[in-house]
């Protein structure tokens, strides 16, 4: 089992250079290809305001900023990835409509690569991030500093099929950690699980897992950053959207405490 094609979004701006090394990190290990997606703004965003009323002048002005934008992003994505300097990185510019072709983009990935501005909603690409993960249902993995795929990997599980899901999905990855500690916290859950359960999945496909069942009832976002820091992992996978996206807010809860704190790279799955 292996992954293929690790898709990174790209804005067009200095953020590019941040993610695209940390998106080399994940692809390299696979030998993958690492799809550099430079998603600008769209002029089809505009067409609602340009109804009757609209001035024409206005009109057009907007209409070439935004394709003189996508231009000069397209350029700086692509310096970004001729910097990275990874032989199997394509870049491809994205056109209108560009969240339709962003998303067939992601379809066709193993797992898409963000970094922590788009993921804490200060980027650009924080609307790609949350339709990425919520409505296409796609792994991502969220890259900070440390990310190291043959790492220490936590994995939370509390029994749902949202984390069940990401252990699965992230399986590949989990084969290549130099330790998998799975965490679970019951007094912090409403559901019963044995975490012997998903160790004995994990063993079944060659990954020798550890347990640890951590203590206390507050919320068990806090309680897994605290103890995957203990431990030193560079990646935590979790389930996201563990309760129902409207009362979660788009980003609530658990998921929302892992992606608003500091801690290690998340690998993430609704």
């Amino acid at each position: 089992m292996s992954w293929a094609r690790i898709m990174v979004p790209l804005a067009g701006g200095k953020s590019d250079a941040g993610i695209l090394p940390l998106a080399r990190l994940v692809a390299e290990p696979f030998g993958a290809e690492l799809a550099a997606i430079h998603a600008p703004a769209d002029i089809a965003d505009l067409m609602p305001w340009m109804g009757e009323g609209f001035m024409g002048g206005v009109q057009i002005s907007a209409m070439e900023s935004l394709k003189e934008a996508a231009v000069e992003g397209a350029k700086a994505a692509g310096e970004a990835c001729l910097a990275c300097g990874y032989a199997k990185t394509k870049l491809t510019t994205l056109q209108s409509p560009v969240w339709a072709a962003l998303a067939m983009e992601a379809r066709l990935s193993d797992v898409v690569v963000f970094g922590q501005e788009p993921a804490s909603g200060r980027s650009p690409l924080s609307e790609a991030f949350q339709q990425i993960v919520a409505d296409e249902q796609r792994p991502v993995i969220v890259a900070r500093p440390g990310l190291n795929l043959h790492g220490i990997m936590a994995v939370a599980w509390d029994g749902g099929k949202e984390a069940t899901r990401a252990v699965r999905t992230a399986l590949p990855m989990l084969q290549k950690a130099s330790r998998v500690i799975v965490l679970g916290a019951p007094a912090a859950s409403s559901r019963a699980f044995d975490l012997r359960r998903i160790q004995a999945f994990l063993s079944a496909r060659g990954i020798e897992a550890d347990i640890e069942e951590m203590q206390g009832d507050r919320d068990a976002g806090h309680l897994l950053l605290s103890k995957a820091r203990e431990l030193g992992a560079a990646m935590l996978v979790a389930g996201a959207f563990g309760h129902a996206r409207v009362r979660e807010y788009v980003f609530g809860g658990t998921t929302r405490t892992l992606l608003n704190s500091d801690g290690p790279s998340l690998f993430l799955s609704h």
